[in-house]
């Protein structure tokens, strides 16, 4: 149930009311008692989606989750070899020493 803002225009008192979509505006002012209180267009509320299931990865299913892993684990592993490769290619610098 959404909350509504309302105003008198006799008192200008403003105040929320949390009432179902499909109840009608209440028209008395519960602080004058005149009948010149309308609803006020608000901004609304923001939609929160909370828990699982709102996302994408969230419907997966289980074999392409362990694809992606298996994916991730040869990237690693190639990663590691070439590492391996360039740390055996690379030469030690032999420093020049100057002689008095």
């Amino acid at each position: 149930m959404p909350t509504y803002d309302y105003r008198c225009d006799a008192c200008d008192h403003e105040f929320e009311l949390f009432q179902q979509m499909s109840a009608s505006p209440i028209r008395k002012c519960p602080e004058c008692s005149k009948l010149k209180l309308r609803r006020l267009f608000g901004i609304g509320s923001a939609v929160m989606f909370k828990g699982s299931g709102f996302y994408q990865t969230d419907y997966r299913s289980d074999s392409y989750k362990k694809g992606a892993e298996a994916a991730k684990k040869k990237t690693e592993k190639k990663s590691e070899k070439s590492d391996k490769k360039s740390d055996a290619k690379a030469k030690p610098v032999a420093k020049k020493t100057s002689s008095d």
